[in-house]
């Protein structure tokens, strides 16, 4: 059926140190996208902040983060933030947190599954006194114009995905299974040569088809690095982050000179992961 819409969620891996603005922008600007093709329906998004053990320079604690996370989508009906990936004790790839969300969609938790046990015997009993067995025939009718398995797809910037050049940050295999068994949507600034990027990758090449570059012709340039660069200096970030997320971070005095320092001379979790993997 040709009116089928594929069901999407959105992932979005990175360190939202802090979140801003301009995360939360990726996340519309996708969805508009992906509406607007009209062959695709996005039932959510969510945001994974990395974990400690990624060792990025100025990386402030996870706890942090994520709750500055969930401030910042506390009004949003659909993009949520989950905090496994931030959890975990050592630093994950992205293929595997996307691996993990995916699995999810296929099987939802085990307590759900338990809170569900108890209902389906009352459905058993009901079913005796009038017995339809075109119930689950019934249930598909419902709703004729969406595509079974939800697709998890990795949203970024174009600056993640032109990291896919950095030697070392990526292995290879993983970036050809991001690209073929789940996909890519890239917000690039209009003008940015991300097109040009693909073109030079054979891997990414082989697999445009699975690789959504979204436009963003309202450009927004805010970055984190400015956000803390700006806080070191007492200078006011409103209006460039959720005025929860601001509350946050000066009720905390979260940014300063020092915690900027922290992880310095430290090598990021991949390379040092990738340096290892090379000695063995």
């Amino acid at each position: 059926d040709p009116d089928k819409k594929t069901e999407v969620v959105l992932l979005a891996c990175g360190s939202f140190n802090p979140i801003t603005n301009m995360h939360l922008r990726l996340f519309e600007l996708a969805k508009d996208y992906f509406h607007e093709t009209g062959k695709y329906k996005v039932i959510k998004g969510i945001i994974s902040p990395v974990g400690d053990a990624y060792k990025k320079k100025g990386l402030i604690s996870a706890t942090h983060r994520v709750t500055m996370a969930k401030l910042a989508t506390k009004n949003s009906d659909w993009v949520e933030v989950d905090d496994w990936e931030s959890c975990q004790s050592e630093w994950l790839e992205t293929l595997k947190v996307l691996r993990y969300h995916h699995q999810k969609l296929l099987s939802p938790d085990v307590t759900k599954s338990l809170q569900d046990a108890v209902p389906l015997t009352k459905l058993g009993r009901k079913r005796k006194q009038e017995p339809n067995r075109h119930d689950p025939i019934k249930k598909k009718n419902q709703s004729p114009d969406i595509k079974s398995v939800p697709q998890v797809k990795l949203l970024c910037g174009s600056d993640m995905l032109e990291s896919f050049g950095i030697p070392s940050l990526w292995k290879l295999e993983d970036i050809t299974e991001i690209v073929e068994k789940h996909g890519l949507v890239c917000i690039s600034r209009a003008g940015n040569n991300v097109q040009k990027f693909i073109y030079e990758s054979d891997i990414l090449w082989r697999h445009k088809n699975n690789i959504h570059l979204v436009e963003e012709w309202i450009t927004n340039d805010i970055s984190s690095t400015k956000i803390r660069r700006a806080l070191r200096r007492g200078q006011s970030i409103r209006y460039l982050v959720p005025d929860g997320v601001r509350a946050y971070i000066e009720k905390n005095n979260l940014y300063s000179p020092e915690s900027e320092d922290r992880n310095a001379g430290v090598v990021l979790a991949p390379l040092q992961k990738h340096a290892e993997d090379s000695k063995n």
